[in-house]
């Protein structure tokens, strides 16, 4: 199985056996937990059973690519804004307060970024020269920027639920 390096694959077939095996409920909460839209979630419950985690990531793009304005929104509505630890300069989360609010007022929604390749000492300069780029694009490339930086968040979910979770 590939998707997640270093991890023995005996645990990972574990993981997504416990996954593919949860009641439907009880998988629906926790891929809720993933990305927020209850369409997603339904339909990646519904799907199972993944045979390995590359066919779960796949179904979750595809999941992903398929979801309506409406789904989107509400996935957005889920997502936590990227924070701060609360040790952090004082300068530091005043500057992440101010893009998030310029990204809100600008977009209508709050701002999503997956930064699994980001370093946590670089996480807050990440964020913040996201937000000063895509202040710049225009309405339909932030939706479709946006959607693609929730389908990672997802993707990044679901090899910790399936690792983690189970």
């Amino acid at each position: 199985m590939s998707g997640a390096p270093g991890l023995p694959s005996a645990a990972l077939v574990a993981g997504l056996a416990r996954f593919n095996n949860a009641p439907f409920a009880t998988a629906e909460a926790a891929l809720l937990e993933c990305c927020g839209s209850r369409r997603w979630a339904h339909r990646m419950a519904a799907h199972r059973p993944f045979p390995d985690l590359a066919s779960l990531l796949a179904a979750s793009d595809e999941a992903g690519y398929d979801l309506a304005p409406g789904d989107i929104a509400e996935a957005l509505a889920a997502e936590p804004a990227p924070c701060l630890h609360h040790d952090a300069p004082r300068a530091a989360h005043l500057a992440l307060r101010a893009a998030h609010a310029a990204y809100e007022s600008r977009f209508g929604h709050s701002f999503v970024i997956c930064l699994d390749a980001c370093p946590p000492s670089q996480a807050v300069d990440q964020v913040l020269a996201g937000i000063r780029v895509r202040l710049t694009h225009e309405v339909d490339e932030e939706r479709a920027v946006t959607a693609d930086e929730l389908r990672r968040l997802a993707r990044s979910r679901l090899v910790e639920l399936v690792i983690e979770g189970w």
